[in-house]
């Protein structure tokens, strides 16, 4: 992929998990559904770009997709990758306070 933009690597934010909101309130960490090719360099920079916040870590994990049953047959989800990204204290993405 050529010239990726911070949309196309940041897809989506994760919030409503218990271990997202636990992490978000005690670490200050936030999690968000990337592109698969994305390594932690390019996720930095997005954030950073997208939500004028500084960004101390990220970590990155491959998520493998689940088994799901489609009648009389099985399919499989896609692949996805997530990153954990820890925020410097006192910034934090408005985002996620207005749930």
């Amino acid at each position: 992929m050529i010239g990726k933009t911070p949309q196309s690597i940041v897809r989506r934010p994760i919030v409503l998990t218990e271990k997202g909101s636990d992490l978000r309130e005690a670490f200050n960490k936030v999690i968000f559904e990337v592109a698969r090719d994305a390594n932690k360099i390019e996720v930095k920079k997005a954030i950073e770009t997208l939500f004028s916040v500084t960004v101390l870590e990220v970590n990155t994990m491959n998520v493998r997709g689940r088994i799901r049953r489609m009648g009389r047959r099985y399919g499989k989800t896609q692949n996805w990758k997530k990153a954990i990204v820890t925020l410097k204290k006192g910034d934090k993405i408005d985002y996620f306070e207005a749930q």
